[in-house]
């Protein structure tokens, strides 16, 4: 059974960057391949992950539905999915890569993300673990896209109003009765080694465990503005190895 991470948080925390480099953690530190799951629509974990994002599950169900006349006789939906979607995963170095997209028409993603979850659920046992960069803001929960989660990691900013954010997230989880045996807390790009005083009374309503914070990195920025992957980044750059350190304390099995 798979170890799964699940990460939430409102868009422009950096989300995205650190489900990359928590993948780059889990291939370095750990025995056997990650699954990494984008289940954000605005997809682009594949270029912090330095990959290139081939079919995604929202395109091949359209596709499906549009040529379902062309399906080889007697094959259903759902076999006809499971095929497309498995030659649809990105294979590289230490984990492989799926990708859930927009879909092609109008609506809404309900129909993608219920693929995902089915197409993961199906994999547990086929990877030690599953790490899964779910969509900004809290719309992703109440599909239920991060139940059944052995760690929830919910990203914020250092401001007060992100924090709070936060603070819904744990609560949408608890309304849903969702499956998470744990939920913490990370401040990413903080200006400094802690989190200034004014904000931990504001981590405190939130009802958060923090697992600690990450600090703000010249060379992620640099690396942004070079279109470089992020998990290229140096062993020794301060956002890799604070979140390094927070996981080494987490006792990821």
């Amino acid at each position: 059974m798979a170890f799964t991470i699940a990460v939430a948080g409102k868009g422009g925390t950096g989300k995205t960057t650190l489900t990359g480099l928590i993948i780059r953690y889990l291939t370095e530190k750990r025995k056997g391949p990650v699954l990494a799951v984008d289940a954000d629509a605005n997809s682009n974990l594949n270029e912090v992950l330095g990959v290139s994002c081939g079919s995604t599950v929202g395109h091949i169900r359209e596709e499906a539905l549009e040529t379902a006349g062309s399906r080889p006789h007697g094959m259903s939906l759902d076999e006809y999915l499971d095929i497309r979607i498995e030659q649809s995963l990105v294979e590289a170095p230490g984990f492989d890569l799926l990708v859930m997209g927009r879909p092609e028409g109008p609506g809404c993603y309900c129909a993608a993300n219920n693929v995902i979850r089915k197409y993961t659920d199906y994999l547990l046992d086929s990877y030690p673990y599953i790490v899964t960069d779910n969509e900004a803001g809290l719309e992703h929960l109440s599909r239920r896209t991060a139940s059944a989660t052995d760690l929830l990691l919910v990203i914020s900013d250092p401001s007060a109003r992100g924090i709070l954010t936060t603070g819904r997230v744990n609560g949408i989880v608890d309304e849903l009765h969702l499956d998470v045996k744990r939920r913490l807390l990370i401040v990413n790009r903080v200006p400094g080694d802690t989190l200034p005083p004014e904000l931990e009374g504001v981590v405190e309503k939130t009802g958060l465990k923090l697992a600690g914070t990450v600090p703000v990195d010249a060379n992620i920025t640099e690396y942004d503005m070079n279109a470089k992957p992020l998990v290229q980044l140096p062993a020794d750059s301060e956002a890799v190895a604070a979140l390094y350190g927070i996981l080494d304390g987490l006792e990821i099995p």
